[in-house]
């Protein structure tokens, strides 16, 4: 801590002399009997002045100056049975400031080269400790002065002891600064695996703060290139959470493992730091050597799911693209989420959807009905616009069980399950059916699906006419019949006129033509413009001509 500037007065008249460099005024007032033990605020004396400002002159001055004086008194420290001029000299060549630094620590911290050798020949302690447990070598290293810290090994300061309340030897701090003239020197003498408080190994700096050159130094070297933090971080995945591309190849050049465990708390690998953070071209290079069973084991984790969860539509895109499972496993016990999808949807709070949901949709995601759910219980159809983009509704009886076939390119069928739990969801979402029922229909859905009690039970007035114009009302079973009457009764439906009667032989024709080509072909390829027909005619074969139905008042969504 420097006070000068507001303390100037305390410093003495030879501190000042040998701080400017004015060597003979120095030498004057030595000679005219001016202490040399004058300490300032800080607690400095001339010498400290001297080394720190690299007056090596005026070292020797008062080096000189301490040692004569130290001579004069020879005689009386003799007669009291001890002290040698040599020894006094050594006193005052380690005097301490406030603050525990040395001349030569004050000097090292500089790069004062001159004036480390004259204090090292006065025989200052190498290796003194300051208040904050740094010493002369540390301080050099942290200034990145590369001949001084050459003087000091060479002159024996001990290089492995730590320096800073986190355990830091020089090693860590010339990496952490990235002075590979340095480092080069150290590997020769430090001990390459000493750890910090949490086991932090040189290496791992260099790789953490993409320091390449420190890097490449060490492990040729020898560092160990897989050494674990004390969380079981290793060098490749600090690296690859930071983006350091350089170091990753690197690292993975010279045998790092992208497979080993990183954490204690759930399967975190390289490639799960790449993907969170972001960073695609180191993405890209742990994507070709990483061990696919992270992306299908139970035991594992999809960085499916690390990326979705830190918005990383690019990386999403491409561990899609590089042929990782939209269809991850499920992590419900190790991160509470049931698929990479159902996690999407749940950060798409804000919006109808988030990129992340629309890139997995698109790679065929398996649709479950905690994925209806979102689209169908709700006045917004975004989602279920975006899942009838990307999916084709099949006819039933098309379907087997595990069926996925695509009937043009970027599309895919639902599954029989998927159908299933789509129907289900549905039924039990009627109070939307405004919504997304026209949306269902004229994406190709069979309407005898939905021709349930429950439907007609609880489809309000509109959603029910509308429902009722892609069936031949007349042909519903006595049950169904006699809902739709009990609703009449109690109006609490009010059905189009045409309902009273026989359908129109025109409406009998297209739903017999719907049932012949499926309603997804009809309702959504060009069948239809190819049938020997006045292209008058097609819109109403298309069901167009039918109003879609409105949701006036939107039910509160349970979501």
């Amino acid at each position: 801590m420097d006070f000068t500037e507001c303390y100037g007065d305390t410093v003495s008249g030879v501190a000042a002399a040998a701080r400017s460099g004015c060597r003979q005024r120095l030498r004057r007032l030595i000679r005219g009997g001016h202490s040399l033990d004058c300490r300032d605020n800080r607690g400095w004396v001339a010498l400290h002045e001297a080394a720190a400002a690299g007056r090596a002159g005026c070292v020797q001055e008062v080096l000189s100056a301490a040692g004569g004086r130290a001579g004069c008194v020879q005689e009386v420290l003799s007669a009291a049975g001890g002290g040698s001029s040599r020894g006094c000299r050594a006193q005052y060549v380690n005097s301490l400031t406030h603050e525990g630094e040395s001349a030569c620590y004050l000097a090292a911290q500089r790069g004062h080269l001159a004036v480390v050798r004259l204090l090292l020949k006065a025989h200052t302690d190498i290796n003194q400790l300051t208040n904050d447990s740094s010493c002369p070598l540390y301080a050099a290293v942290e200034g990145g002065h590369k001949e001084v810290v050459e003087l000091l090994v060479r002159k024996g300061a001990e290089v492995n002891r730590t320096h800073t309340p986190s355990c830091w030897t020089c090693l860590h701090q010339a990496v952490f600064k990235g002075h590979g003239d340095i480092v080069r020197i150290l590997v020769n003498v430090c001990h390459l695996e000493a750890l910090d408080d949490h086991n932090i190994s040189p290496l791992f700096v260099a790789a953490q703060y993409g320091k390449q050159e420190c890097l490449e130094i060490l492990i040729n070297a020898g560092a160990n290139v897989n050494i674990q933090a004390a969380d079981l971080a290793t060098p490749l995945l600090i690296a690859s959470q930071e983006g350091h591309q350089a170091c990753v190849d690197l690292l993975l050049d010279h045998g790092a493992d992208p497979n080993k465990d990183c954490s204690s708390n759930w399967p975190q690998l390289p490639i799960h730091a790449a993907a969170e953070f972001g960073h695609i071209g180191v993405l890209r290079r742990l994507i070709a050597v990483t061990d696919r069973v992270c992306d299908r084991d139970d035991n594992m984790v999809s960085p499916l799911y690390v990326a979705i969860h830190s918005h990383q539509n690019r990386c999403v895109e491409l561990l899609l693209r590089e042929g990782y499972s939209p269809n991850a496993q499920d992590c419900t016990r190790s991160l509470g989420l049931s698929s990479p999808l159902s996690f999407a949807l749940c950060h798409s709070s804000t919006q109808p959807y988030s990129e992340c949901v629309r890139l997995l949709v698109a790679a065929g995601v398996r649709l479950a009905e905690e994925t209806w759910i979102p689209a169908l219980a709700t006045d917004k159809t975004d989602l279920l616009e975006l899942i009838l983009e990307h999916r084709l509704i099949p006819r039933p009886d098309t379907l087997t069980r595990h069926c996925s076939v695509s009937h043009h390119p970027g599309k895919t069928v639902l599954t029989l399950q998927e159908l299933r739990e789509l129907i289900c969801v549905a039924l039990n979402q009627v109070r939307f059916a405004a919504c997304w029922l026209p949306l269902l229909l004229k994406a190709g859905l069979e309407p005898s699906l939905l021709l349930q009690p429950h439907m007609l039970e609880h489809a309000d007035s509109d959603a029910l006419n509308y429902f009722l114009q892609f069936v031949n009302w007349s042909t519903l079973s006595a049950p169904l019949k006699q809902i739709l009457f009990q609703r009449k009764v109690e109006k609490t439906w009010e059905p189009f006129p045409d309902f009273d009667s026989i359908p129109h032989l025109s409406h009998i024709c297209r739903l017999k033509l719907r049932a012949v080509l499926g309603p997804d072909r009809l309702m959504r390829t060009s069948a239809v413009q190819q049938l020997p027909v006045p292209s008058l005619l097609h819109s109403f074969l298309q069901f167009r001509d039918v109003p879609e139905a409105s949701l006036s008042r939107p039910p509160a969504s349970p979501l």
